[in-house]
């Protein structure tokens, strides 16, 4: 089984398009998006019409080829439009939204299981931000702190005491689904794991989740695929890793991200693994 995976294209159309052909051109069984998939410039209020307008049409572009599109919403994409996303993917019997869930593609030993939580960033919207343990230490936020609701943004008055009521990434690892075979599952997590440098930002800094570390050097799936930190890879200089025999992807996105489309191809099989680079062609 061949998989295509991709992951913080953050709503931009010729990305998700090159994704489409490349789908078809290399005949891959799966796309898998691993998140922050809707639109990140302007109004972020409107991502639902980024669901409804471009994806809808997108993913019926997979339905009409017979590939399968799994995917998730990440840290960037408002937790108000996940209902949304999910009645879109419902339309369509080869889309899957496998977060907090698993799938298992037919005539396939292979079983996905996705999970949209990161551990704490110090950005403002925390839709999706969890402590990664309990004695997870908070980073230095930068501006408020704000969820999305229907009406707009709600302001948190106290990040650090409000987050202290959420599941931490631990409890979330703790509580997600099993598959029935762990040899042959493999995990879509937004977030990276810590220790083994997908995870490092421009400031050198390495932020990955110690919680999904310990998860997968406990249980060894087949596969793991993040994304979260674009720089990690130009940063550290890898994009795949290991913990035990398990083999963690990061493709990462370019610091020149407008411009280029960075991306995995992964063969199931025969765990073969390759970066693919694609620059943009158009205006």
């Amino acid at each position: 089984m061949k998989l295509l995976y991709v992951t913080d294209i953050h709503g931009i159309e010729w990305k998700h398009n090159k994704i489409f052909e490349m789908a078809s051109s290399l005949k891959v069984d799966a796309v898998i998006n691993g998140g922050d998939m809707l639109i990140f410039r302007g109004n972020l209020l409107h991502q639902d019409r980024f669901i409804t307008g471009f994806l809808d049409e997108y993913f019926s572009r997979f339905e009409s080829m017979g590939i399968y599109y799994l995917g998730l919403l990440g840290n960037d994409d408002l937790g108000i439009f996940d209902d949304l996303f999910q009645k879109t993917c419902e339309k369509y019997s080869y889309v899957v939204n496998i977060a907090q869930t698993k799938f298992q593609i037919e005539e396939s030993k292979y079983e996905f299981i996705g999970m949209n939580w990161v551990s704490d960033l110090p950005f403002g919207l925390k839709d999706r931000a969890r402590k990664d343990t309990k004695d997870f230490e908070l980073p230095k936020q930068i501006g408020r702190q704000y969820l999305s609701t229907p009406n707009g943004f709600k302001k948190i008055e106290d990040w650090a005491s409000y987050v202290d009521t959420l599941p931490t990434i631990e409890d979330e690892l703790r509580n997600l689904v099993n598959p029935s075979d762990m040899d042959n599952s493999i995990y879509i997590f937004h977030n990276p794991p810590a220790n083994i440098d997908l995870d490092v930002t421009h400031d050198d800094r390495k932020v990955g989740s110690k919680a999904e570390y310990i998860f997968f050097k406990e249980n060894q799936p087949r596969l793991s695929l993040h994304g979260h930190i674009h720089e990690s890879p130009d940063i550290s200089g890898k994009w795949h890793s290991q913990i035990g025999k398990t083999i963690c992807i990061q493709p990462g996105q370019s610091h020149q991200h407008e411009n280029f489309l960075n991306c995995v191809v992964v063969d199931l099989d025969t765990m073969n693994i390759e970066r693919k680079l694609s620059k943009r062609t158009n205006n």
